[in-house]
């Protein structure tokens, strides 16, 4: 396997980017010097004349915001759109957490679920599974989601409303940087570093920052409850009886729904309690190297700078960036973000989120998890099966085997009910801290020792176990995969799709702004519409017969005989992201027009099922196909 592109390493920044960072650096400069002159008791013309400085730049700030959310928006140079509005127009009403997806929006999510099984599923000869959505407890135990899969929860101590706490103090620090100018420059960066730091806060932490700041409930300004885990699984009951305890699946491990009890569920699509889930869990050889991994890529440079973990890591940052843009999201707006140690999940030696920026800002999409072999011993652990693998050697191989060999008789006199975490313990060290024992019992006689299960440390003696090297011949090596989880937010991914690939452009007449969807043929919800061009019905029976063809090749389509002038046909038909319309205006040829640049061609009517077949599969660009047909030029064709 090769990764095939090269990704910017770290994202670069954009102009864009840079303006509006070097404008909000210059308004924070522009504060403190405000703040420094009353704190000098500088004259008041001198004070004001400072003030309105920082007025204009805001002012200018303001400006250039606009025109950035109308780029994040996707919108053209002749239109933009207020991002509430957009969101109302694409998602409206329902319970918070909770939505259905509409038809266009159903068959977007199909089409993007059926191009991720055939970008992973297919091309990389992987197996899947079908899960049932209820968990029996003993499973979530076993892989620690019982006791770790928390957020902080901060309670309204009056009215009894939940909130995450840290979105409380993100939303504060947030505030006072943006709109108080009373504060000083020491304090602002403070909130700055809290800020960066926010995912590493314990639970103390955090709830001392709550009470530090002041913070209140956000709808009551009542005081707030200290921070406490809140465990984001739904439970339930399994059977009559209620004595089997399970829960909704949260993760799901290559099955599909997942459910997840959201505190404070916001952000639209972003944030919700159901949602599908598309995971990979790819087992992998613990060296987890890739033979073929192209150096000379910023992938493979940054695999080799020990950056990314490990090859096989990296080769699946490239196959999910790959993914992302062929779907249709802005590779401008794409970045992948390592997370902090602090931060990690309990299960990953190291994680990347592929991170896709819409007006919420940064949206984690995708993560890319090394879980080592944690689930596999975990669940080895629980139901006493060895989940191992085995490598076959062409022929036997002499190596040197470490054997560790507790002895229980010892172990249990001195630890008793403990013995059998202590016995786990001294059989899971790697072979350095084996010989590091080793040597120290020799040397010493005794050795402390930290059992992570028991949390503390044991004073193992010489008697207690038997640490040595054997010479032997083997036939194959066993070992425990390591596993690769990419986890794909498929609302999530969808969501930034639809801002990312929305516009707005005027119509011919400039009397109004037309709303565009510039989604790729692969992810469309309607590959191509069929108009006759007037009410006549020699059109429409050609109409039906360029129907029946496509509907024998696959192609999703609509026809459209209700004799709405064309231009407001194609108007509708871009609205809903169609990128292809073929208009029939003869008995012997129609017309195909493509979405975006609004180009048409002239094809036989035999064969447009076929140009259609060709450009929506991905076989041919329009490009291709522009450069082989006649083109067609219409006056009307878009009034």
């Amino acid at each position: 396997m090769r990764i095939l592109i090269s990704l910017p390493w770290p994202p670069p920044r954009t102009r864009s980017d840079g303006l509006f960072a070097d404008k909000q650096s210059s308004i924070e400069s522009q504060g403190n010097t405000v703040r420094a002159l009353k704190a000098a008791n500088a004259e008041k013309a001198t004070v004001d004349e400072a003030i309105e400085k920082l007025n204009a730049l805001k002012l200018d700030k303001s400006v250039m915001e606009k025109q950035l959310q109308a780029a994040v928006n996707g919108n053209g140079p002749d239109g933009s759109i207020n991002k509430e509005a957009f969101r109302q127009a694409v998602i409206y009403r329902g319970v918070a957490g909770l939505y259905d997806y509409g038809p266009p929006g159903c068959a977007v999510k199909s089409n993007v679920l059926s191009f991720w099984r055939q970008h992973f599923v297919l091309e990389e000869n992987m197996l899947e599974v079908d899960c049932p959505c209820v968990t029996p407890e003993a499973v979530l135990k076993a892989s620690g989601h019982v006791d770790k899969f928390t957020d902080l929860m901060v309670k309204d101590e009056k009215t009894g409303t939940c909130y995450r706490a840290d979105h409380l103090l993100k939303d504060f620090c947030n505030e006072k940087i943006q709109k108080d100018l009373s504060i000083s420059a020491e304090k602002a960066a403070e909130l700055k570093h809290v800020l960066a730091m926010l995912d590493d806060l314990s639970a103390e932490e955090l709830g001392a920052k709550i009470k530090e700041y002041g913070i209140t409930a956000p709808d009551t300004k009542n005081p707030l409850s200290d921070p406490y885990p809140f465990n984001l699984m739904f439970q339930t009951s399994i059977g009559p009886s209620g004595l089997s305890p399970g829960y909704m699946r949260p993760e799901t491990a290559q099955g599909i729904f997942a459910f997840r009890n959201e505190i404070s569920p916001r952000q639209g699509l972003l944030r919700v309690r159901e949602f599908t889930l598309a995971e990979i869990e790819h087992f992998v050889d613990p060296d987890k190297s890739l033979p073929n991994l192209q150096r000379k890529s910023s992938l493979g440079e940054a695999v080799s700078k020990g950056i990314v973990n490990n090859e096989t890591l990296g080769y699946f940052i490239g196959r999910v960036y790959l993914f992302l843009t062929r779907l249709g999201i802005d590779k401008d707006r794409l970045r992948f973000r390592q997370h902090l140690a602090k931060e990690m999940a309990h299960y990953a030696a190291d994680c990347w989120d592929a991170e896709i920026e819409s007006s919420y800002g940064w949206i984690e999409c995708v993560g890319i998890a090394d879980r080592s072999a944690y689930d596999l011993h975990a669940h080895t652990e629980k139901s006493g099966v060895p989940l191992v693998a085995h490598e076959k050697f062409s022929e036997p191989k002499e190596v040197e085997k470490l054997v560790i060999a507790p002895v229980k008789k010892e172990l249990g006199l001195a630890f008793k009910g403990n013995q059998k975490k202590v016995v786990e313990a001294l059989e899971a060290m790697n072979e350095k801290e084996a010989l590091d024992m080793k040597a120290s019992l020799e040397t010493k006689g005794v050795v402390e020792f930290y059992v992570c299960t028991l949390g503390e440390n044991v004073t193992i003696k010489k008697n207690m176990v038997s640490i040595s090297k054997e010479k032997k011949k083997e036939h194959q090596r066993t070992f425990t995969p390591s596993v690769i989880e990419p986890s794909f937010g498929i609302g999530r991914i969808i969501y930034c799709l639809y801002e990312h690939s929305f516009y707005m452009r005027p119509s011919k007449a400039g009397d109004e702004q037309l709303n565009v969807f510039r989604f790729p043929p692969l992810v469309a919800p309607i590959k191509c519409t069929v108009f006759p061009l007037v009410q006549n019905q020699q059109y429409e029976n050609v109409a039906k017969i360029i129907s029946k063809s496509l509907t024998a090749a696959g192609i999703s389509h609509k026809i459209d005989i209700t004799g709405t002038s064309i231009g407001k046909r194609y108007a509708r038909t871009d609205e809903l992201g169609v990128p292809f319309a073929i208009t029939v205006d003869s008995i012997s040829s129609v017309t195909i027009r493509e979405r975006d640049s609004k180009d048409q061609i002239r094809v036989d009517v035999e064969a447009a099922a076929t140009v259609m077949k060709s450009v929506t599969d991905g076989h041919r660009t329009w490009t291709d196909v522009w450069a082989s047909f006649p083109h067609h030029s219409s006056g009307s064709a878009e009034d």
